[in-house]
C-alpha cells in the first residue's frame, strides 16, 4: 500500500500563479485529499481527484462569480470528491476505473450522485447544479482540445 505520508506523486501541479489563486480561493484544497480518506491509499485517490478538479476551480475562479457562489460550488466539489471516495468501496468496477473516469460515472447525466447519508433537497439541487457545470466544463474543454 502506498505510504501517504512519503508519497508526492498526485500532488497538484501548476504554474505558480494558479496555484496561489487557487490556494487563496480554497486554501484547504491540499488538505482535501486526507479529509476524505479511509484508508491511506485513498490519499492518493483524493490527490488525483484534486488534480483532476483543479482545472475547473480556476475555470470558475475565472467566471467572476459571488464569493458565495464561489464557496457553494467549492463546497459542493469537496462533497463530490468524498463521495467518490465512499462510492468505490460499494462498487468494485467503480474502485478499478481511472479517478477521470469514476467522477464523470458518478455525475453521468449532469446530475450529481445521489447522496447518502441522505442531504437535503436544497443541497441536493446545489451539487447537481455544481455536476452540471462541471460536465458543461469538461465537454467544453474536449471540444477545444479537439479543435487544436
Amino acid at each position: 500500500m502506498t505510504n501517504s505520508r512519503d508519497s508526492t506523486k498526485g500532488a497538484i501541479s501548476l504554474e505558480p500563479r494558479h496555484a496561489q489563486r487557487l490556494h487563496q480561493a480554497v486554501p484547504d484544497l491540499d488538505d482535501w485529499p486526507r479529509s476524505w480518506h479511509v484508508e491511506p491509499a485513498d490519499i492518493l485517490v483524493g490527490q488525483q481527484i484534486v488534480q483532476i478538479l483543479a482545472p475547473f476551480l480556476l475555470h470558475l475562479l475565472d467566471q467572476g462569480l459571488a464569493q458565495a457562489t464561489l464557496r457553494r460550488h467549492r463546497d459542493n466539489l469537496w462533497t463530490l470528491g468524498g463521495e467518490l471516495i465512499r462510492c468505490r468501496y460499494d462498487d468494485d468496477e467503480l474502485a478499478s476505473k481511472h479517478v477521470k473516469h469514476a467522477l464523470r460515472q458518478l455525475i453521468e447525466g449532469d446530475d450529481g450522485p445521489l447522496m447518502w447519508p441522505r442531504i437535503t433537497e436544497a443541497q441536493q439541487d446545489s451539487l447537481d447544479a455544481t455536476c452540471r457545470k462541471l460536465n458543461r466544463f469538461w465537454r467544453e474543454s474536449a471540444a477545444e482540445d479537439r479543435s487544436d
